[in-house]
């Protein structure tokens, strides 16, 4: 058995993809429209995860854009992602400034969460040890849920 991908759905693709790949750091993989279907499928990777992606499809994020509206509501009825980042405060600042919302700071320099634009909840945890605790995150509380 292998790991192939994560499905979201998304209501608004250029909105989820500015949150994916501009924000969070996301690369597109490949894409695939079916006219027939009526939906825009995007293959996202990590990074790190690109080349393999490419060549092993494997792991990474599919978002499934249906071009007729619909509302999606429940973001946390299958959990979360997760991504491996090399310094949790300056992941969570960079995405501050761009005016993402911190829901769980990362007060233990190891872990915290994130939603995207459809209320997805997103958990960054630091790679290796936890840093050391620091300002203003250890001292910051959640803002929604997460």
């Amino acid at each position: 058995m292998q790991y192939l991908h994560t499905m979201v759905r998304v209501s608004d693709l250029e909105t989820s993809l500015d949150f994916y790949c501009n924000q969070l750091g996301l690369v597109e993989i490949s894409r695939r429209e079916s006219e027939r279907g009526r939906f825009t499928l995007v293959f996202l990777a990590a990074p790190d995860d690109a080349e393999r992606a490419k060549s092993e499809k494997a792991p990474m994020l599919e978002l499934t854009w249906n071009w007729d509206p619909e509302t999606y509501t429940g973001g946390r009825n299958f959990g979360h992602l997760a991504y491996r980042v090399e310094d949790i405060y300056a992941t969570c600042q960079r995405l501050m400034d761009a005016g993402i919302t911190i829901n769980r700071p990362p007060r233990d320099g190891h872990m915290a969460f994130i939603r995207s634009p459809d209320g997805i909840s997103i958990e960054l945890l630091q790679a290796g040890d936890p840093l050391p605790e620091q300002d203003p995150w250890a001292s910051m509380q959640n803002t929604g849920t997460w």
